[in-house]
């Protein structure tokens, strides 16, 4: 439910709404606007509830207009947070207009591996280095990261290059490791319905990249955001990466780019896309982080090794520095000519 005070409504007004959604024992969410503030409603309400609190406020001076929700989510809602929200991790800006790149190896390897990387990530005018230091793999013999001295490289490294960096987390109760090194925790694809995970993500007060699983419907993706949001931590980036595909002969996934104007549509949250696990092939790689561009996401998550042949983990859709570098001066080009600024 929301309310629309009308515009002037004084403050007296809104704290009449606010002390009405009170007394039925949930808290409002006070949204001001440009002309005129909304009052939203997290919870569910039973039916009595609604049609009772609907009646009260009915009466209330200063309410414009009184509308029920059609989504399950609440806080991730477009209906909830009309405007666009921006994640400002130092000094980057993640949504609002821009488009930011966050490039690097799948894994943290070693230092020299990771710091070659980052240079490259720098030197090209990505702002944001990405780098797992724990990898969920499908089988428990494949490399499964360096775990805390992964992570202690991923901070040295950023702190040398000024670059954001982000890791994935897997656990609820590793969130206080990962969040003492990098600067946005992930949430990978396999963990998106961790719900106890996705909670101590948000109370962490980090910024979250949240990626949609495989499997996941739209709704149940922003519900995952949801648990975040609920947690106060209003820092959510939001990933498509692609879903399970009808065949799997030329690419990893399904790349689903039409889920980027469905997001932005009903969605305040920033949208990035990850055309490396999207097609799991590098050659296909730039020509998705440019479509990516065009459909209005807010930026590309692109895997780029110094030498994908000897990567431990998903060398097959990492970009070779070279490749990563022309992809940066034709999306720079790209952007330029449809007036997106990187």
């Amino acid at each position: 439910m929301i309310i629309v005070m009308q515009i002037g409504a004084t403050r007296e007004q809104i704290d009449q709404v606010a002390d009405a959604i009170r007394s039925k024992g949930v808290e409002p969410l006070i949204m001001p606007g440009q002309d005129r503030v909304a009052i939203g409603i997290p919870a569910s309400l039973d039916n009595d509830q609604r049609t009772d609190l609907t009646a009260v406020l009915g009466v209330i001076e200063g309410v414009s207009k009184i509308t029920h929700t059609s989504h399950p989510y609440k806080l991730a809602s477009r209906e909830f947070h009309r405007a666009d929200t921006s994640v400002q991790v130092k000094n980057v800006k993640i949504g609002g207009g821009s488009f930011v790149v966050m490039g690097g190896p799948c894994s943290v390897e070693s230092y020299e591996q990771f710091s070659s990387a980052a240079k490259i990530v720098k030197k090209s005018g990505a702002t944001i280095l990405r780098g797992g230091a724990f990898k969920p793999r499908t089988s428990p013999y494949s490399f499964q990261g360096l775990a805390e001295e992964g992570l202690k490289i991923l901070k040295a490294v950023g702190d040398e290059t000024g670059l954001v960096t982000i890791s994935e987390v897997m656990s609820g109760d590793m969130v206080s490791l990962v969040s003492d090194y990098v600067d946005i925790l992930q949430i990978g694809a396999r963990s998106m319905q961790n719900f106890p995970l996705l909670i101590e993500a948000g109370k962490s007060g980090k910024p979250v990249f949240l990626k949609r699983g495989p499997a996941a419907q739209i709704d149940d993706f922003l519900l995952a955001a949801e648990y975040v949001l609920n947690q106060g931590n209003s820092q959510v980036i939001l990933c498509e990466r692609g879903i399970i595909p009808l065949d799997r002969t030329y690419t990893r996934n399904t790349l689903d780019l039409s889920a980027v104007p469905v997001l932005k549509e009903h969605s305040h949250l920033p949208v990035i896309v990850d055309p490396s696990h999207g097609t799991g092939v590098a050659k296909y790689v730039t020509p998705m982080a440019k479509a990516a561009l065009v459909v209005g996401a807010d930026g590309i998550m692109v895997e780029m090794h110094p030498d994908p042949k000897s990567a431990l983990s998903d060398g097959s859709q990492a970009l070779t520095p070279n490749q990563f570098e022309k992809m940066m001066a034709e999306l720079k080009f790209l952007g330029n000519a449809i007036g997106v600024e990187f």
